[in-house]
């Protein structure tokens, strides 16, 4: 098995590969969670064509797309911008805005090497975090590598789901 991590631009291929993937992750993420309407919403809302073309471009992320045997495995977004948690404020920090590897790929070294990339790409800042919902099994990779859940809940960005935040 051939795993390689790579950014991704604004092309063709790009644009079509991060279509699939947000949409079949966030499926796959939310489809028991959620009502079936609340998650096409979120999937047209913020998985359209528009709307990710603006998010590749923009200076204040980086995605990145994970590969196995040169097929579209699963993605993960970086950014340096929204609300951070109150202890990060006035801190450089980097959020693990999206992070995620289609069921079809389960091997653990799949979900190694996007986190591993991530952390890579985040070594310059000072601090690095994710708000997942609280239930999530990446957590336990997170937690792992060093990501210390903090205390207390919120809500996850545009869906009704409790969500916990962890911070490295």
């Amino acid at each position: 098995m051939n795993i390689i991590t790579k950014f991704t631009v604004v092309t063709k291929q790009g644009m079509e590969t991060l279509l699939m993937l947000t949409k079949d992750l966030a499926i796959e993420k939310f489809s028991s969670l959620i009502k079936q309407n609340v998650l096409e919403n979120y999937i047209l809302k913020n998985f359209n064509e528009q709307a990710l073309v603006a998010e590749v471009n923009s200076i204040s992320n980086q995605w990145l797309v994970v590969y196995v045997d040169d097929q579209p495995a699963g993605y993960a977004c970086i950014t340096s911008k929204g609300k951070r948690p109150e202890n990060l404020e006035g801190k450089r920090a980097a959020r693990i805005l999206y992070f995620g590897v289609l069921n079809k790929y389960p091997a653990p070294a799949v979900k190694d090497a996007l986190l591993e990339k991530c952390l890579s790409v985040c070594k310059s800042y000072e601090n690095i975090w994710i708000d997942e919902y609280i239930d999530n099994p990446v957590l336990e990779l997170f937690e792992h590598k060093g990501f210390i859940r903090q205390p207390g809940t919120g809500k996850l960005d545009g869906l009704p789901l409790t969500s916990v935040c962890l911070i490295m």
